[in-house]
């Protein structure tokens, strides 16, 4: 699955490990997440929609 998660992550210059203390995950998992290594589960993908104040389908793409 693509995703904008490092573009909107580096615009509100938060870094990885930030990102993950923000959502109580790792940065390891941020790290996944961007580099499409890691699909979110659809609660941690509601919590990245949440925190940049968009929709899922805004951030999460289907391949």
């Amino acid at each position: 699955m693509k995703n904008k998660l490092r573009e909107l992550r580096s615009k509100s210059s938060i870094s990885q490990a930030d990102m993950g203390k923000i959502l109580n995950v790792s940065r390891q998992t941020i790290n996944s997440i961007e580099n499409g290594k890691y699909d979110p589960s659809l609660p941690l993908a509601f919590k990245i929609a949440e925190h940049f104040n968009l929709k899922i389908e805004d951030i999460f793409v289907p391949n």
